[in-house]
């Protein structure tokens, strides 16, 4: 009862006890012992600052663990420790939860702890009112599931640091402090401090990018491709982190899978890295001008390393000192390796939307894209495309999954093959079609080689190539061509040579895969994943001519306008190989309206339909609210799929979007009512569509393959079913 008596006491308060140890918390639950009020028994303790008992309310919690490890590991003097310190406001007083004393004077504060406000944004005005109105010069806010620390340098700015000083230190000591990938990995403040990407955006935008003059997307998008640059530089070090990892049985338990966040940075605080590499994209006590030449270096050394992305002369506009706030607003973000998920999420708000929503193009929900790679089951040696990329969700995905776990966030962290990964080139793979790769290159390096991505929209083009790099291989075969109009491909492909010089390679790979030798209509992948556009007609003569379904039924008159998502549906078709298979959202009309018919008649020819997966109104929010469902097909061929008049097709509806109706996603929490972290320190998407390694209850992707074995599909065979996926739901699916 006392072990969880913290917990209960927490519950539905918005307070966590994440950021403290074992050890932390077992001292406090020894502490607790029960007094009687009005005929009821409260829990109380013995404050460790006043010297009495006070009742163990939920911010009480905190602030007395919170001031325990200020006295036994920041090694401050309980006399300099205040709490309830009253802060004058004109008339009006307030009270900041924790104050340390200065040193020298002490009725100065000189850190002002604010535990009162469960909420960052809140949290943080509030700490910096306090901090203005007593002069001290550095904040925390923290809940006990996340914490911030703020260095108030002048009035005008109130930034980040990354820890605060120990007694004895100075600020000067902890910004001066050199800072390694390892460091990094234990400090991100994403996994550690329950941060999104977007939510930092929003505070730099909230002290300087609002009023900054400049284009916010740009320069933002200038930062985040610099930082990445520099966690790139440290790739050995990142190396020398995933063997450490792989060596240590208790952050691996069992030696396959990793284990809790928590438990692998505690393991981690163990690796000594002495000769690592001081990771640059820091302010280190530089002036504002001094930082920005460093930045500045930076990236353009980036530039040079991963050409196509920033023109060689593109420069910083930010002033010297916005930069500054800029920096220390993402220094302690990792990226490399990073939640995918969380990276999106930031640059679909970067990205203008009014240009998005012309084309009715947003950015797939990863869980959408998980379930589709999970049901279609991508192999070893096989191609794959996506035709209307984005931010390249379903390709890099799939480079995760083909090596060898599809949660993973990199790679090269995970084994090279999976047991339930092939471990070569499937059977069925044509060596014939896939691009030449050298052969001393890695597997994954070779799976990215055999990937492909295609938008219309140029800044996508480059946020999907940067997406490329950030899960952690540098392949980039993401094309800047309008998927639809292959006949105007030859202008950029023989006749651009600004397009040449950064798509070339690139494209010199994607034409291997012609089934006809320049020819641009038909290729012979094995996979394509796509979420094309929904809005925007195509009314081009020229174009609808090049197009079977830019006719009316039965194929004589053309039609004079074509919504430009039933062209990509016949488009996708003809990128697939013969037995080659396909995932393609697609508003949920073309799955049952009348009119649409022919669209269906036109598929049936061409494929076996395999599965349609409704999905839910609150997928695609906050841009549209529009019904959609995902198309599974599989193109006819003699051997991996004979032609069949009568068939059973997979269906299912998805009732747990993931998101609420304002679009926010809403993540799994735990029994303290903070984000449940998955193996990688990320947040985990509360949905139906599949199980997340085990962290979900089985969904749709798991329905499907036990579905898809029974049938015995060429790419899921009739093998036994697992105990996870062998039940029938026939709840949920209808075959």
């Amino acid at each position: 009862m006392q072990h969880d008596l913290l917990n209960t006491i927490l519950k539905g308060s918005g307070y966590a006890l994440r950021l403290f140890s074992h050890e932390e918390k077992e001292a406090l639950r020894g502490r607790i012992f029960f007094k009687t009020v009005r005929g009821k028994d409260f829990p109380f303790v013995t404050c460790v600052i006043r010297n009495r008992d006070v009742a163990l309310k939920p911010v009480e919690v905190i602030r007395q663990l919170y001031a325990v490890r200020l006295m036994e590991h920041y090694g401050y003097a309980k006399s300099r420790i205040a709490f309830e310190y009253p802060v004058a406001f004109g008339r009006e007083k307030k009270q900041a939860d924790i104050v340390i004393r200065d040193a020298n004077d002490p009725a100065a504060p000189y850190c002002i702890i604010e535990l009162k406000t469960p909420h960052p944004k809140d949290g943080k005005n509030r700490l910096k009112s306090y901090c203005a109105a007593t002069g001290a010069p550095i904040g925390v806010w923290t809940d006990g599931g996340r914490i911030s620390h703020y260095h108030r340098k002048d009035p005008a700015w109130f930034g980040p640091v990354t820890d605060i000083p120990k007694a004895g230190q100075t600020l000067a000591d902890i910004v001066n402090e050199r800072f390694t990938l390892r460091d990094l990995f234990l400090k991100d403040a994403i996994a550690g401090e329950r941060k999104t990407l977007k939510g930092i955006i929003l505070e730099m935008e909230d002290e300087v990018l609002a009023n900054a003059g400049v284009d916010v997307f740009e320069e933002v998008f200038k930062l985040i491709f610099t930082k990445l640059y520099d966690e790139f530089c440290s790739e050995k070090d990142r190396e020398t982190i995933a063997r450490f990892l792989d060596r240590s049985p208790d952050a691996f338990p069992g030696g396959k899978e990793r284990g809790d966040f928590e438990t692998m940075q505690k393991r981690l605080e163990a690796l000594d890295d002495t000769n690592f590499r001081a990771l640059e994209f820091r302010a280190k006590g530089q002036t504002d001008s001094g930082l920005k030449k460093d930045i500045q270096a930076l990236f353009d050394a980036a530039k040079q390393e991963w050409k196509g992305v920033f023109a060689d002369g593109d420069a910083f506009a930010l002033s010297d000192s916005h930069l500054a706030v800029c920096v220390a607003s993402l220094q302690d973000v990792k990226l490399f390796s990073a939640n995918l998920l969380v990276i999106d999420e930031a640059f679909e708000y970067l990205v203008n939307k009014s240009a998005k929503g012309e084309k009715g193009q947003y950015f797939t929900p990863r869980h959408v894209i998980d379930m589709c790679v999970k049901m279609l089951d991508p192999k070893r040696g096989e191609s794959m495309i996506d035709t209307a990329s984005g931010s390249c969700g379903f390709p890099v995905h799939t480079v995760f999954a083909l090596a060898g776990d599809l949660f993973a966030v990199s790679p090269d962290v995970s084994p090279d093959v999976s047991p339930d990964v092939s471990p070569d080139v499937s059977p069925d793979v044509s060596p014939d079609v896939s691009p030449d790769v050298s052969p001393s290159v890695s597997k994954n390096e070779q799976d990215a080689g055999r990937i492909f991505g295609i938008d219309f929209d140029e800044k996508t083009v480059r946020i999907a190539r940067t997406m490329n790099l950030i899960a952690g291989h540098g392949e980039t075969n993401v094309l800047f061509l309008n998927t639809l109009d292959y006949g105007r491909w030859p202008d950029k492909t023989e006749k651009d040579p600004r397009w040449i010089r950064t798509y070339g390679t690139a494209f010199e790979r994607l034409a291997k895969l012609r089934k006809t030798p320049g020819s641009d209509k038909e290729f012979s992948f094995d996979l394509l994943m796509a979420n094309p556009p929904f809005a925007g007609d195509i009314k081009e003569s020229r174009l609808l001519h090049s197009y079977e379904l830019g006719f009316k039924a039965g194929g004589k008159k053309a039609q004079t306008v074509v919504s430009r998502d039933i062209l990509f549906i016949e488009r996708n078709i003809d990128f697939l190989k013969p037995g080659g298979r396909m995932a393609i959202v697609l508003p949920q009309g073309r799955c049952n309206n009348t009119t649409d018919a022919y669209i269906r008649d036109y598929i049936a020819d061409k494929a076996r339909i395999l599965a349609v997966v409704g999905l839910h109104a609150n997928t695609f929010r906050p841009h549209t609210g529009i019904k959609t469902s995902v198309l599974f097909l599989q193109k006819w061929d003699a051997k991996l799929c004979p032609r069949r008049d009568d068939y059973p097709i997979f269906f299912a509806v998805s009732e747990n979007s993931g998101k609420n109706a304002s679009g926010d996603y809403v993540y799994v929490k735990n029994g303290a009512g903070q984000y449940a972290l998955d193996k990688n320190g990320c947040p985990v998407v509360d949905h139906d569509l599949h199980n997340h390694g085990g962290l979900l209850p089985d969904g749709i992707a798991e329905a499907f393959i036990a579905w898809a074995k029974r049938e015995k599909l060429s790419f899921w065979p009739g093998e036994k079913p697992s105990s996870r996926t062998g039940e029938d739901p026939s709840s949920q699916a209808k075959g």
